[in-house]
């Protein structure tokens, strides 16, 4: 009667749909989208292509959201309407683990959804054809079956190859440094065992930093044994430095800190993750630089002297050092899960990267700036090459920067220091090796800028009448 009086139910708010009526298909397309966003950003995806996942997921069903992403959790909210409340879903981010490979089949997972598209939008009337709506419960159901068949899935390689595949990465390093065969052997076993002791440590689930630093011991105390017992050994010293056993387990201990993923992150707009990796990385890095301090440091105390600037006699011929570069970085791509197609990608990267960084820097210019300028190759070409060959281009630049990461002028910088020659030059190292690592950063992050800016990404070069065609179907 109030109603009738006061001018009719037109004249009061709108009466809401029960959420279970409205709401529930599109909290199950919010939960698809933060589940797809989460496994990307466990496995080493940069936060801007995060998001653009779940904002295209979330598009296909016709719903605009907001999302919020930080290193370590994914909010996505829908805003919801009149006739329908709005919708927040929350997920944890689990420690990052490298995984190539997964993260390749849940980007093609997006590319499907977005290529096959929706039959009704989620957030549609309850008065829609029923049929209809459940294609769309059917379509959830599927892309979250598909989801769980590639986290579930056993890895691409077993353990013990990865031992090998990370001991051939550290010969490949040792090629690029110089070092002879038996440097190249030495390198490799000292890898192997660094493994073998993390995946040893890994039972008692320390944290990574104290991984780092066992790992960077390890490398430190095989070049002071091999100092120790060369004198005795019936070749030249020169012959095997070691200052190159202790720099190639660095490089491979450094690999594994995404330096790349926190500079993309920070100059996309997203400080926070870029903050989040950034302590990750640095943290990381403390680690190695602590293990090594500690053992040089034990070792100048029991009066074995180390040579700061040893260098080999004969390095490789560049022909050699390049083949080296690209068996490094195909060892690390697959190291990291990835498939050998993938691999083999990423080591022409590696090889592009390397020869670029030498040219430059046989016109004079300075490491940082040479290491720079290569990396923004690798950057441009891995946006602009690595969608048409399915292959994230996250997977192509971290990969493709190994050859170049600064891990000897880490060891001389804190041999320096330890042994007090010469403190300002190791200040001086230490500083170079850091402009090194953020260079190679800022390189690979304008590169992929520039290409998406220049119109060289996959769909620019897309014709649009393919384009069209693809958005029918």
């Amino acid at each position: 009667m109030l109603r009738k009086v006061v001018g009719g139910v037109g004249a009061l708010a709108p009466v809401r749909v029960p959420a279970p009526a409205v709401e529930r298909p599109v909290r199950e397309v919010l939960e698809l989208a933060v589940r797809i966003g989460e496994a990307m950003l466990s496995l080493g995806a940069p936060a801007a292509e995060v998001t653009d996942a779940i904002r295209r997921v979330c598009r296909v069903y016709e719903l605009e959201c907001q999302v919020d992403l930080t290193f370590t959790s994914i909010m996505v909210a829908h805003d919801g309407t009149e006739r329908m409340p709005g919708v927040t879903v929350m997920r944890v981010v689990a420690a990052p683990a490298a995984d190539f490979e997964r993260l390749a089949r849940v980007v093609t997972i997006v590319e499907e959804l977005v290529r096959d598209g929706a039959v009704v939008p989620a957030a549609a009337e309850a008065s829609v054809d029923a049929g209809a709506r459940d294609e769309v419960r059917e379509s959830l159901e599927a892309a979250h079956a598909r989801l769980d068949a590639v986290l579930a899935a056993p890895r691409t390689y077993r353990r013990g190859l990865v031992t090998l595949l990370l001991a051939a990465m550290a010969a490949s390093v040792a090629v690029l440094l110089g070092g002879g065969f038996i440097s190249m052997i030495l390198a490799a076993a000292t890898t192997a065992l660094i493994d073998s002791a993390f995946r040893v440590l890994g039972v008692l689930k320390l944290p990574v930093f104290f991984l780092q630093l066992t790992g960077a011991a390890i490398a430190t105390t095989v070049a002071i044994v091999v100092t120790v017992v060369t004198p005795h050994l019936p070749f030249e010293v020169s012959a095997l430095p070691p200052a190159l056993i202790v720099a190639s387990g660095i490089v491979v201990l450094l690999a594994g800190g995404s330096l790349v993923g926190a500079a993309d992150d920070a100059i996309n707009g997203f400080p926070v993750t870029a903050s989040g990796r950034l302590v990750e990385v640095a943290l990381l890095t403390i680690g190695i630089v602590v293990g090594i301090g500690a053992v040089l440091d034990l070792a100048r105390r029991l009066g074995v002297g180390l040579v700061l600037d040893e260098l080999p006699v004969g390095p490789w011929p560049v022909g050699v050092q390049v083949l080296g570069a690209a068996a490094a970085s195909t060892a690390w791509a697959m190291a990291s899960y990835a498939s050998l197609r993938t691999a083999l990608f990423a080591g022409a990267t590696g090889a592009i990267a390397f020869v670029s960084a030498i040219l430059l820097g046989g016109t004079g210019m300075a490491p940082a700036a040479a290491s720079a300028l290569g990396a923004l190759v690798i950057g441009f070409a891995a946006e602009a090459l690595g969608p048409r060959l399915r292959i994230p281009a996250i997977v192509l630049t971290i990969c493709g920067i190994v050859p170049l990461l600064p891990g000897l002028a880490i060891y001389r910088g804190m041999l320096a220091l330890v042994t007090g020659d010469d403190p300002t030059a190791g200040f001086e190292l230490l500083l170079q090796a850091g402009l090194t690592g953020l260079a190679l950063a800022a390189g690979v992050t304008l590169g992929e800028i520039l290409a998406r800016r220049t119109g060289v990404s996959h769909r620019r070069l897309i014709p649009g009448y393919i384009r069209r065609t693809l958005r029918r179907r």
